[in-house]
């Protein structure tokens, strides 16, 4: 009995050390990632979409493109354009014709691109874990664990070890579950300040709704 205990006893303390040491690795390479990702002055992604909700019976899938300098960004995703200068969101809906205007959300649960792609784990627990897709891309799936409640259960982000970019990344919430697949990363893209303003010449007929 007492050999049979000291033997769980190691193999637990073997078990946990390994679980440290795969924890620090999978946030040395997410750090790698974020660190090249944030060097670039500009990066132009090309992308899709899905939002998935089982009980609801959503399954639904769209083709995006964002162009990110710094908290500014210009995103194009079905019929919607989204316009941020870091301050300022201007969202317009081809569909209504109409412009809403809001005040850049900074807190810490709010989604930008340049949040997703960059340092959205604070506060987050980051393993390697298993997954079928994308070990068959080649890819390494880091999944990260909220140390404190958060508005997301979990994330799972497939990395290019060799390129050291994110190539998806998959948010779970509750009930829903939203997965983004990066297509195409252009970094240092040469971007006019003008495209993250709004103007009001782009949309003549636009009805402008303040929601601030």
């Amino acid at each position: 009995m007492k050999l049979t205990t000291t033997l769980f006893t190691l193999c637990f303390l073997m078990l946990t050390s390994l679980n440290l040491v795969a924890q620090k690795k999978a946030d040395e390479l997410l750090k790698e990632v974020i660190d090249k990702t944030n060097a670039y002055k500009t990066i132009e992604v090309f992308f899709s979409y899905r939002m998935l909700n089982e009980s609801a019976g959503i399954d639904e899938v769209k083709e995006g493109k964002v162009m990110i300098k710094g908290d500014a960004y210009k995103l194009m995703i079905a019929g919607q354009t989204v316009i941020s200068d870091g301050k300022t969101v201007w969202t317009y809906l081809s569909e209504s014709d109409e412009v809403m205007v809001s005040d850049a959300d900074h807190g810490e649960e709010a989604i930008t691109p340049s949040k997703i792609l960059t340092s959205y784990y604070n506060d987050y627990k980051a393993s390697f874990v298993n997954d079928k897709a994308n070990a068959a891309l080649g890819l390494k799936t880091i999944e990260l664990k909220p140390s404190k409640g958060k508005k997301f259960t979990k994330i799972q982000i497939g990395i290019d070890e060799r390129k050291h970019q994110i190539a998806n990344f998959t948010l779970f919430e509750s009930n829903n579950t939203f997965i983004y697949s990066i297509s195409k990363m252009n970094p240092d893209v040469k971007m006019d300040v003008k495209l993250f303003a709004y103007n009001k010449d782009d949309y003549p007929t636009a009805e402008v709704i303040d929601m601030r």
